[in-house]
């Protein structure tokens, strides 16, 4: 009886272990928490698969873990363990292949063009229902199986001669068991596990938090063991999950705007609800890759990303009470695109072509009149080297370029040298300068020791690279020669002036450029930042402090002396007014408190919002037997002859592109150009490059954007915000007709 009395128990507490943990979670919010052994998780709670088919895994903890194996029975490993490894098992893939020849979001109509199929070739046709909810539909006609790839590239032939377009290979991974068996070592211990084994990893305490790959993790650990191989799934709650999502896809070091970071959020939040269960028959619902949203954890979270969770929680776009397919894209290049158009299913209300500018965009104009001339040095031209040593009162307020072409004497060049040397407490009364006008050797010695670079010179300069720094240099004196070589070494001296003679009279002009070199070198006399606004002689910005990975809110005043000057890379010019529309990259010096040189890094010239992407525009080059050769890997063309666009959708994206092979001609739509031809997007243009014969010889993408082009653009959004809308603003642009919903449930 008491031996009955106990199996009841064991039985009841693995049914209940497997209601509360393995089973399917409703998806809600509220206080409600799922408990296990007395850690508990808030719902609504989501399962990250964070690796499939694992070998060795090695899960570690911040302060300690529980372990407990689930198989036919129930059973506890261990307690307070710091460390775990686990040998697993990875199955032995092959693969096979199948042609997609429809994809509907109707079983019927799936079944019946199927039915049609059959009767027109010899092939086995199936309709193929994916767990994964896809925009162009759930239910997929498919021929096949194909051993080759190759095999399956034939018989498309026989496909198109029917009149069928818009076919797709589909790769398929076929799995054949090995015999290795499952470990599980901690401390000292090593035990086997059933192939049907699922561990659970429980941190001992709520503030504990788990580890795998060098990377944290809040909540629990799962591992399974699959058809897939060793499985290892994070069960979280949705919200701590965001906190590691958003950063994830919208860097908050990049895109450090609060409403940009909450319009992702909420983005997120409905994508990872609306797609729970997306990979159920491994039995988590996301994959951390971009395939799903991207996710890095505990490691990704940031402060200003966290609050954008926190302050939308439980918040989702819903368009007629349903959540949306709250799809976004990195850089959309200025309009984003009808859904139908590049994924190939029912065209959705709230996923339509929108552009990507702001309607209640600001623009500020800055004026100052002040300039420097040329100034031309050894055929260079110094004036910004200038204006950089005059607004930090190195040199004297001197704009004349016949000054600077004029000798300098030792009295000057001291003074500069001890203003210089005052910007970082470096001021030294004993320096000596005797002749006059001034050498270049004599120059190299002076701020040798005013900067305290003696030591460097002699110890990280090797005298090979002196000598070959200084070929012909019979007239340097060993001392100097170990300097100047050091000087070119840092860049003080640029390599164009090796030809320099040791007594050669500097120019004012000379010791200028030299000086305002000597002093960029250091760094933190610039500060960078984003500019925010302009009112009176008041800029707002953000300043970037490198060191502690954060932007502090400032407003400066503009001095009436201060020069202005654009940057376009690695080029500048001085200007009279800038025209900006905020979220500018800027840089600038200060004096008591004033901004006395401004330079505005220029993105190009438009006012679309996701001008400051590095994506705004691209250019890729193929050959074109390299590109053919891309192209054979899906569909039979033979020889690449050329690619013409049939049609273009409101973005200017392609949609439908014309393949011309010397063996077959093939029509790709949608996102599978992309796809087919590597590129980042399907907003492009292309160049041709002709051989002797008239043939192409190349193709030259040329676009804009970075991803699919549909839905949220995610740089447009940080523009939107840095102009001043909200994040409920932001969403209403790119889903339109939605509303924001609190507590979905």
């Amino acid at each position: 009886m008491k031996n009955l009395i106990l199996k009841s128990y064991k039985i009841f507490i693995i049914l209940m272990f497997s209601l509360i943990v393995l089973g399917a979670q409703p998806v809600q919010l509220g206080e409600e928490k799922t408990f296990f052994h007395g850690y508990s998780i808030p719902k609504p709670i989501i399962k990250v698969g964070l690796g499939v088919n694992l070998g060795d895994v090695k899960i570690s903890s911040s302060s300690g873990m529980n372990v407990y194996e689930v198989n036919h029975n129930y059973k506890f490993l261990t307690k307070d363990i710091n460390d775990v490894y686990i040998k697993g098992y990875k199955e032995k893939f092959s693969e096979k292949f199948a042609i997609q020849v429809v994809q509907t979001g109707e079983r019927k109509k799936a079944e019946r063009l199927a039915q049609e199929l059959r009767s027109r070739v010899e092939h086995n046709v199936f309709v193929k229902s994916t767990h994964k909810k896809s925009i162009g539909g759930n239910f997929r006609v498919m021929v096949g199986d194909f051993i080759s790839r190759g095999d399956a590239l034939e018989y498309i032939k026989k496909l198109q001669e029917m009149g069928m377009e818009n076919m797709w290979i589909v790769r398929e991974e076929i799995t054949e068991d090995q015999s290795r068996p499952l470990w599980i070592i901690f401390g000292d211990e090593v035990r086997s596990l059933s192939d049907h084994s699922v561990l659970y990893f429980i941190p001992s305490n709520p503030q504990s938090y788990l580890s795998y790959k060098g990377r944290d993790y809040r909540g629990i650990f799962v591992l399974k063991a699959s058809r897939k191989g060793v499985i290892l799934i994070n069960i979280l709650n949705i919200e701590d999950y965001l906190k590691g999502v958003v950063p994830s896809e919208l860097s908050p070091y990049s895109y450090p705007s609060l409403e940009a970071q909450k319009a992702q959020a909420v983005a997120a939040r409905t994508y990872a609800i609306k797609n729970i269960g997306l990979n159920g028959d491994k039995g988590f619902d996301l994959c951390d890759t971009p395939k799903s949203q991207y996710y890095k954890g505990m490691d990704a979270e940031h402060p200003l990303s966290t609050q954008a969770v926190e302050s939308t929680r439980g918040e989702v776009a819903v368009y007629n009470g349903k959540l949306i397919d709250a799809l976004y894209t990195s850089t959309c290049g200025g309009r984003t695109e009808d859904v139908e158009n590049i994924f190939l299913g029912p065209s959705l209300p709230y996923l339509r072509s929108t552009k990507c500018v702001y309607e209640k965009q600001k623009e500020w104009q800055i004026h100052r009149e002040n300039k420097i001339p040329p100034v031309y040095v050894n055929n260079r031209n110094v004036n910004r080297e200038i204006s950089f040593l005059i607004s930090l009162e190195v040199l004297p307020r001197e704009t004349d370029p016949l000054f600077y072409r004029e000798e300098i004497s030792s009295k000057e060049t001291l003074e500069w040298v001890w203003e210089a040397q005052e910007l970082f407490g470096k001021k030294d009364g004993k320096l000596v300068l005797e002749n006059s006008p001034v050498a270049l050797s004599d120059f190299v010695m002076l701020v040798t020791r005013a900067f305290g670079w003696r030591e460097r010179a002699e110890s990280l300069t090797l005298k090979s690279e002196r000598e070959f720094v200084l070929k012909n240099s019979e007239n340097w004196g060993e001392e100097v020669k170990k300097y100047t070589a050091y000087l070119f070494q840092t860049g003080i001296f640029p390599p164009t002036e090796q030809s320099l003679l040791p007594d050669e009279p500097l120019s004012r002009g000379e010791v200028a450029f030299y000086l305002a070199r000597i002093v960029e070198s250091y760094q933190g006399i610039y500060h960078h930042g984003i500019f925010r606004g302009f009112k009176g002689d008041q800029i707002k910005l953000e300043e970037e402090k490198k060191e502690r990975r954060e932007r502090i809110k400032r407003e400066l005043t503009l001095s009436p002396e201060a020069f202005l000057l654009k940057s376009f890379g690695v080029d500048w010019s001085f200007t009279s007014q800038y025209y900006l529309l905020g979220g500018e990259r800027i840089r600038w010096l200060e004096k008591d408190q004033k901004i006395c040189y401004l330079e505005v890094e220029y993105p190009p010239h438009s006012n679309i919002l996701d001008r400051s992407s590095a994506y705004h525009s691209w250019r890729v080059r193929y050959s074109r037997e390299r590109l053919g050769r891309r192209i054979n890997r899906y569909y039979p063309i033979g020889e690449l002859v050329d690619l013409v666009p049939q049609k273009k959708g409101k973005s200017n994206r392609v949609i439908q592109l014309l393949i011309e092979g010397t063996e077959t001609d093939v029509v790709v739509k949608g996102l599978r150009i992309r796809r087919l031809l590597g590129l980042k997007e399907t907003l492009f243009v292309i160049d041709r490059n002709y051989g002797e014969g008239g043939e192409i010889t190349h193709f030259t993408f040329c676009g804009r954007g970075w991803g699919h082009g549909v839905g949220l653009c995610q740089v447009g959004a940080h523009g939107m915000a840095q102009s001043g809308a909200d994040y409920k603003e932001i969403l209403k642009k790119y889903y339109q007709g939605i509303k924001i919903k609190e507590n979905f449930e």
